[in-house]
């Protein structure tokens, strides 16, 4: 039976009526539609395919949006490396190119901070793509300041329907001056994976809805005892998970979206507390042997391998894990432990990326034909159904899920999510990447003692500040 499941089926659901959430009723909602419905849909949405001479000449006749072929678009995306929709990214990205005649130079790369630095220095050596796929926090700042990307009002000034099909209030708006630019795609949740074998050798269990962190310190005990890494993380590649997650530690679902101002406001105690706790863990030796120089391929492997318990990621990183065993029933997903205020069941969720036309290709007549045909045929609701999955959407109609054809992780990650007591963006997003390096590319000498903590977030206050 196929289910229409709304953007935040995941998380805002079961936390609309929390105080301090800021999410609404009409945003959190779920949805059913009749059978006869969903199969119109899938029917207008198979019309959609029809073949590129077809298409085209009726789009021309109906005096919309018209695609020159032989067009080349530059595309920059996160949908690489161990992404769990890269496959469906190439399909789609084939089916656009079969459609109009055109072509895709792809220079898509893995979301850690050397891509993010990447994107910023491709803007200001004025090398930017022409469609591009990114988050949309602070990150996003320093090239929407400069003028670089096209605002979604701007775009529906000449292409009234772009984006239609998307709750307009849950398209986010730019830290930077608060205008829409970014398309949502699909959000996401973040969570701890487990190694079920791993646990079951060393006789721990398994994390769950009520585990403490100190109780979670003790797991972690065991399985170091019987010989297992307890925790896969890199620090050096990817240390912004335990950093979110630590200082969560610290926060409530309705504080943690906040930056310090100084060391001694909520926020800069909540930082201090939750590095403490990173340093802490670092120490007890229930990390990766290696966490500060693997790379963040290197640890997921050992996960999947059986050598590391726990794996904290998002939910994009399910498709990753079904893809990387043959034994997806030996993975779960299960809540980050918590401490002091917040509950293990407090989660982090959003709709942190999406898609950007740049300046660069509005200004010229065919590529702006072409960027816009391109963003509208990936963000149909078919399309977005297909990469969404389980994770959140702003889509209007919510996501076409077949749920018998879910795999063990992903139910898992449903009975999760429903389970949830309150949700949070990411404070990691209210910082460009610039602005928290003193952190993120220095967590190994934060958590060795040779970076003081204090230093570190003073350092990104200061960065903030200027």
């Amino acid at each position: 039976m196929k289910r229409k499941l709304l953007a935040c089926v995941l998380a805002c659901t079961m936390v609309a009526s929390l105080a301090g959430c800021g999410g609404s009723a009409s945003q959190t909602a779920t949805e059913s539609k009749p059978a006869e419905t969903t199969a119109a849909e899938q029917s207008q949405a198979a019309e959609s395919t029809a073949p590129a001479e077809e298409t085209t000449t009726e789009a021309a006749e109906a005096g919309a949006l018209e695609v020159k072929s032989g067009i080349t678009l530059n595309v920059t995306t996160t949908f690489a490396g161990e992404e769990s929709n890269v496959q469906n990214y190439q399909d789609a990205v084939k089916r656009w190119e079969d459609k109009y005649g055109c072509s895709v130079a792809d220079s898509s790369g893995s979301a850690d901070e050397t891509f993010k630095s990447r994107v910023i220095s491709d803007f200001e050596a004025g090398a930017e793509p022409d469609v591009l796929f990114y988050f949309n926090g602070n990150d996003s700042n320093p090239f929407v300041e400069a003028g670089k990307v096209v605002t979604i009002d701007e775009i529906r000034s000449v292409y009234p329907d772009y984006a239609s099909n998307m709750k307009d209030d849950m398209i986010p708006a730019c830290p930077a001056d608060n205008k829409k630019y970014a398309v949502p795609f699909y959000g996401f949740w973040e969570g701890m994976f487990v190694n079920k074998s791993v646990c079951e050798q060393a006789g721990a269990e398994i994390p769950g809805a009520n585990t403490t962190w100190e109780e979670f310190m003790g797991i972690c005990q065991k399985i170091k005892d019987a010989g297992f890494t307890p925790i896969a993380a890199s620090l050096a590649k990817e240390p912004h998970y335990w950093f979110e997650f630590a200082v969560y530690n610290h926060d409530t679902p309705a504080t943690h979206a906040s930056v310090p101002a100084s060391l001694d406001d909520a926020a800069g105690k909540a930082w201090a507390g939750g590095l403490a706790d990173i340093k802490d863990v670092f120490e007890k030796g229930y990390f990766s042997e290696n966490t500060n120089t693997a790379e963040a391929s290197e640890v997921f492997q050992s996960f999947i391998d059986g050598k590391s318990a726990f794996y904290i990621d998002g939910s994009w990183k399910m498709g990753g894990i079904a893809e990387a065993t043959e034994d997806i029933d030996n993975f779960t997903v299960t809540f980050v432990p918590g401490a002091n205020e917040r509950k293990a069941t407090d989660i982090i969720s959003g709709l942190s990326s999406g898609w950007y036309i740049t300046k660069k290709a509005w200004d010229d007549p065919d590529k702006r034909a072409a960027a816009v045909s391109f963003i509208s045929d990936m963000t149909t609701d078919e399309n977005v159904s297909l990469f969404a999955q389980t994770a959140a959407t702003a889509l209007k109609n919510g996501v076409t899920l077949d749920t018998a054809s879910l795999n063990s992780l992903q139910i898992d990650s449903l009975d999760m999510v429903k389970a949830a007591t309150g949700v949070t963006g990411a404070a990691q997003d209210l910082c460009t990447q610039e602005q928290r390096a003193p952190i993120f590319d220095h967590m190994p000498e934060i958590v060795t003692g040779s970076v003081a903590i204090e230093d570190a977030i003073s350092q990104v206050i200061e960065n903030m500040n200027e």
